[in-house]
């Protein structure tokens, strides 16, 4: 099925309808584009100018390609006039019924040959298609906000989508651009599922008072992320993204991992929708002050108990570099079966799932590192029975080894931990069930939300056996079924 430069059809002139028209006719499609809204398809062609008009005077384009561009979009005002296209994407409103009866519509317009597009978000492709006389070649074409600027485009095939419709649709994204990833049709297909323990375990470190926002939003980020978490729902919506979250809940028919939070429910019954209504997790209101992260001033290092450094890896070497450079005499332990420092007594450990009063009264934990110290914002607890001065030389080691150390209450797993350790578990039950690849799910989460990397990168850095330590230290701690390890990590851990 050949679908290069074919006239394409497009249903929907809002803010994706808008994106798509864009890119195929920068891509040389002749676009036809169809909005029920009157004014609505025409006011979408303004915004393109206007932001044609943009790239002109950044010199990202020229005057003659963007011309020729509008050029060939054409305001339809009926479906009928688009009979001889060889591709409808569709992007209206996500609801199924309507979604249903459009194609059902368009069925009666287009050719058999046709292929039959949705960009929906959530929606079973498998679903829409039903009713249809020829449900094979309607597909799941995926954009993400704003679509000429995301490079990522899920190709999502339901039951009765053929093959060759999906290869198409893959080889079309590909030639406008784009980085296509096949996925099965279930709920949240790639992103949206994968997405889903980012939010939710910030959501349930927030309710049971583990740390402040700010400080959990400050830990992610030293990882790589743009933003945390209250702060990306703060700016997509803490409406929309509960919505998300309940509707991919109740997909799962009510799967505990998915659950939505009482947090953010109350902000949402409160109007406290984030950026677009002044306040959510963060107020943004013109005098609002928030507050700071804590500061700490490090204590001098006690230099006058042995000191052995356990484990082995990069923090390990790095650490060892470190003590070098400082002049400080240590030891190494390398069969240790924990990362960390021990300074006579006291230990420092890589959390492993546990709590620190689990291990007795001289623990203090740090969490997972995945990037280099650089104003490294690092989370540590610390049994609940240490004495005083643990309690201060513990952090003063951290920061004196490079990272901002920031006290959160004695839980399981800490924060990145605790999060990226998820997120490798949903990507491995969503390969495990066959929705993607290995690789697909690398690209989705690195592309479709600028993930610092993808599940699978992740895991080869870590390993199967310590997120399986952090998961099972989760679920003994919990007892439930949100924290169960994807069969998929366990069978990994056999060949660790």
């Amino acid at each position: 099925m050949e679908l290069i430069n074919q006239p394409i059809l497009v249903i929907g002139a809002g803010i994706m309808g808008s994106g798509i028209t864009q890119v195929a006719a920068q891509a040389g499609h002749e676009v036809l584009l169809f909005d029920q809204k009157e004014g609505a398809a025409h006011q979408a062609i303004d915004k393109i100018q206007t932001l044609f008009a943009s790239l002109i005077k950044k010199e990202k384009i020229t005057a003659q390609a963007a011309q020729a561009s509008i050029s060939r979009i054409k305001v339809i005002s009926s479906l009928a006039e688009a009979k001889d296209v060889s591709l409808v994407i569709e992007a209206i409103l996500e609801k199924l019924d309507v979604k249903r009866a459009l194609f059902q519509e368009l069925e009666g317009v287009v050719d058999t040959n046709c292929i039959l597009a949705s960009n929906t978000s959530s929606i079973s492709v498998t679903a829409i298609a039903n009713g249809l006389q020829h449900p094979e070649r309607l597909v799941g074409m995926h954009f993400f906000n704003p679509v000429p600027l995301m490079k990522l485009v899920e190709v999502v095939s339901g039951l009765q989508t053929s093959s060759d419709v999906g290869q198409a649709i893959f080889d079309l994204s590909l030639h406008w651009g784009k980085t296509p990833v096949h996925a099965k049709s279930t709920p949240g297909f790639i992103v949206n599922r994968i997405a889903r323990p980012f939010y939710a375990e910030a959501l349930a470190m927030s309710q049971e008072q583990m740390a402040d926002i700010a400080v959990i939003d400050a830990c992610i980020k030293s990882v790589g992320f743009k933003m945390g978490p209250f702060e990306l729902m703060d700016l997509i919506g803490n409406d929309t993204n509960f919505s998300v979250t309940s509707s991919v809940y109740e997909a799962f028919f009510f799967d505990s991992r998915f659950r939505p939070s009482i947090v953010q429910k109350e902000l949402v019954d409160g109007g406290l929708f984030g950026r677009k209504s002044g306040r959510g997790f963060y107020d943004y209101s013109d005098q609002a002050v928030n507050p700071p992260l804590p500061s700490f001033d490090a204590s001098r290092l006690n230099l006058q108990d042995p000191i052995v450094l356990h484990g082995q890896g990069a923090i390990v070497s790095q650490w060892s570099e470190k003590f070098v450079k400082l002049d400080i005499p240590f030891t190494q332990n390398t069969q240790s079966d924990w990362i960390g420092l021990e300074v006579g007594k006291n230990q420092l450990r890589q959390t492993q799932g546990k709590t620190a009063s689990s291990y007795g009264s001289h623990v203090a934990l740090f969490d997972q590192i995945l990037s280099t110290p650089n104003e490294h914002y690092l989370a540590w607890s610390i049994s609940e029975h240490a004495f005083t001065t643990w309690q201060t030389q513990a952090p003063s080691w951290l920061a004196h080894l490079g990272y901002h150390p920031l006290r959160v209450k004695d839980m399981p797993g800490l924060i990145v931990a605790r999060t990226i350790a998820m997120l490798i578990n949903e990507a491995a039950d969503t390969v495990n069930q066959g929705v993607c690849s290995r690789e697909a799910s690398n690209q989705a989460m690195r592309l479709g939300v600028n993930y610092p990397a993808g599940p699978f990168e992740w895991l080869d850095a870590w390993s199967s056996t310590g997120v399986l330590k952090i998961l099972d230290g989760l679920d003994d701690h919990y007892r439930g079924e949100r924290y169960r390890a994807s069969p998929l990590l366990r069978q990994l851990t056999h060949s660790d």
